[in-house]
């Protein structure tokens, strides 16, 4: 491992616009440039940290600050923090821009319908159905960033252009080692 500052980067959008899987996929990337990197998802840490936590917005912003200590903790000890987290009130994620060290906001953007299309658990069917409540952009509101970090448009944007475009923003303001080129 080498030494690297810590930072947060915080993935944000709707459900399903692809924060998870940019995460997932980034992991290894910055493991492999000898980054430490914790990766905190919404789901996972709904099975745990906090499972007592509803869908309210009390609930949701409850959520968010036990997940902003973690990555607090971990940022100003210099590890890499993956946050994949809907987190739809700007409030919020400015308080959390506040709390950690180098955060990172990183808009994962699609439209509402590109996400219910891409909804393999059937969630946005059900919310459309009025059948969940307070779901995030149908009955519950989702504030967009305004001036993200940065901002992958994943509807536009393969895969690896969204990891790469990620590791391109971090390289240059080296938070991260740039890759060595041969030849």
């Amino acid at each position: 491992m080498i030494d690297h500052p810590g930072f947060v980067l915080w993935f944000t959008g709707l459900s399903g616009a692809g924060k998870t899987t940019i995460s997932v996929a980034l992991e290894p990337k910055l493991r492999a440039r000898g980054v430490r990197v914790e990766r905190l998802d919404g789901d996972t840490v709904r099975q745990s940290l906090t499972k007592d936590l509803g869908f309210s917005k009390e609930d949701r912003d409850k959520n968010i600050e036990r997940v902003m200590f973690v990555a607090k903790l971990l940022s100003r000890n210099n590890v890499a923090v993956l946050s994949a987290f809907i987190s739809p009130y700007a409030a919020t994620r400015d308080f959390v821009r506040t709390e950690t060290t180098n955060f990172v906001e990183v808009f994962v953007d699609a439209p509402l319908m590109v996400c219910a299309e891409r909804d393999v658990k059937g969630m946005y069917a059900k919310a459309f159905a009025g059948e969940i409540a307070n779901f995030t952009g149908v009955s519950d509101p989702y504030e967009a960033p305004q001036n993200p970090d940065i901002h992958l448009k994943t509807h536009e944007m393969n895969l690896d252009e969204c990891v790469d475009h990620v590791l391109n923003w971090l390289e240059e303001r080296a938070f991260i080692p740039a890759t060595v080129t041969e030849g």
